[in-house]
Order: structure tokens, then C-alpha cells, then sequence
């Protein structure tokens, strides 16, 4: 008996500046604009090590900048003027500010036949403070 053919959804491409706090499922084209490694180290797991890196990036597109956090195989994709297709990508809060990420039910895949574009590199969604504030029905 044959598998029943699962409908896969289109992918619905956002732009930077239509990203939210606490959001996730996203897919977008972004190009790297920079790309910085913040720790690499080895962790043993069973028999062997793997080696733990992970990468804050800066990548946008024409409506703003976000810092992405780039880990382990994803680093070797994170090239300075790299245009990429961010899959399921989700919004993670780090000190009141916004990082993009992508887990392991995302990927992050090179996309050279993308348009090109010019990233707005002055609009930093990063740089956005939010504030969690307790909404109180009465």
C-alpha cells in the first residue's frame, strides 16, 4: 500500500521587518552582511567529541538587519555576502532583543539563484529593545 501523499505547504517568504517576538515557522531569503565566531569548543558525547561552534551573524535583506545565531554546520554556510534561504526559521529573545534561529527542524541552504538585492543594513531589528509586559485582564 502506498504512503498517503502528504501536502507539503508553499513556503511563505517574510521579510526582515515582518518579524515578531515569540514567532517562529518563518522562511526567507537573507544575504550575510557579517559574521563573528563566538565560541567553539569540544563536548564529549559518548565514544567521541564533537565540536560545538556557534556564529552570531548579521544577516538582512532590503528591509533590515537581524543578528542570526548560527551553530555548528550552519557556520560553514555564514559567509560574508552569501545569500541564504532560511527554512522554519524561528524569533528567539536574548536580552530584551531579537535573534533569528534556526533548530533542527529548520535548515539553512544556499540559495546563489536568489535575486539580488541590497540589504538595509541602517534598520537593525536586533537593535530594537522589547519589554515584556504582564497583560492583566480585569
Amino acid at each position: 500500500m502506498a504512503a498517503p501523499a502528504t501536502n507539503l505547504r508553499k513556503p511563505v517568504f517574510v521579510k526582515v521587518d515582518q518579524l515578531r517576538p515569540g514567532t517562529s515557522g518563518h522562511t526567507l531569503t537573507v544575504k550575510v552582511v557579517s559574521s563573528k565566531l563566538v565560541l567553539q569548543k569540544a563536548r564529549p558525547d559518548g565514544n567521541q567529541v564533537r565540536q560545538v561552534r556557534i556564529a552570531e551573524c548579521l544577516v538582512g535583506d532590503e528591509t533590515g538587519v537581524i543578528v542570526f545565531t548560527a551553530r555548528n554546520e550552519q557556520v560553514d554556510l555564514m559567509k560574508e555576502g552569501m545569500k541564504l534561504i532560511l527554512r522554519n526559521a524561528k524569533i528567539d529573545m536574548f536580552k530584551g532583543s531579537m535573534r533569528l534561529a534556526v533548530d533542527k527542524w529548520g535548515r539553512v541552504e544556499p540559495a546563489p539563484d536568489a535575486e539580488d538585492f541590497v540589504v538595509k543594513e541602517d534598520n537593525n531589528f536586533s537593535l530594537v529593545e522589547y519589554e515584556l509586559v504582564n497583560v492583566i485582564d480585569e
